[in-house]
């Protein structure tokens, strides 16, 4: 059985936790997961770069010099691409949409085996809880520092949840919080560190932080939502 070591926040150990083998010894197909990496980034973009071609461009109609005379190159308008202020040729226009549709089984799958590998190469950090009377930037700083913490560092909190009953069913809804809030005040002036919900990760972002530091709870939930 794996366990993980459960920190304060003042670095000082209080506790073990045992980890889903299921968690830990995830794998996938390395293919499925780069699809799935890339379909992410994709679909991160606005496609709606637009430029003008010399039929949109607004400019005058005057012809810039003789046609002949001069000894120069017939030009017939300033609309050109050859003249600044003219259009461009085969410039970027807005594109339909570009979205790639991620499979929801895949998707997990890949989660489940990005924080696998973290948790195998010992990059996966556990604390019993981000409540903080006030924000103080020092307390998260120091932490990092007695753990060696270096790079991209990404923190994971629980989220927060009612239950609504409707027609005899009852359902389970993410509601806001301010559970979290003085302890995103203290580490958001820190470089390369994030905050977010343990519902709310993907895969490239899991893939691009060195270090993950969660909460128990955050954990729990994971392992509710991947398993």
């Amino acid at each position: 059985m794996a366990t993980l070591k459960k920190y304060n926040l003042a670095g000082k150990e209080v506790g073990q936790v045992t980890i889903n083998e299921e968690l830990i010894n995830a794998e996938a197909n390395s293919q499925m997961v780069k699809d799935y990496i890339i379909a992410l980034r994709a679909n991160a973009r606005q496609w709606s770069a637009n430029t003008k071609t010399r039929s949109e461009v607004k400019h005058t109609t005057k012809k810039p010099h003789p046609q002949k005379g001069q000894g120069r190159a017939r030009h017939g308008s300033l609309v050109g691409p050859q003249f600044r202020g003219g259009g461009r040729v085969f410039g970027p226009k807005p594109k339909f949409d570009q979205h790639v549709r991620i499979n929801k089984k895949e998707r997990k799958a890949a989660i489940r085996f990005l924080i696998a590998e973290k948790l195998r190469e010992n990059k996966v950090w556990l604390i019993d809880d981000t409540a903080m009377d006030a924000p103080k930037t020092q307390t998260i700083a120091q932490f990092l520092k007695g753990q060696e913490m270096r790079g991209r560092i990404l923190f994971l909190g629980e989220g927060a949840y009612a239950e609504i009953e409707t027609e005899g069913k009852v359902q389970r809804v993410s509601v806001s919080s301010d559970k979290h809030d003085n302890f995103i005040k203290s580490m958001r002036n820190l470089p390369r560190a994030d905050f977010m919900l343990a519902c709310n990760i993907s895969g490239y972002d899991v893939m691009i932080a060195r270090e993950i530091v969660l909460t128990e709870s955050a954990l729990n939930e994971l392992n509710q939502w991947l398993s």
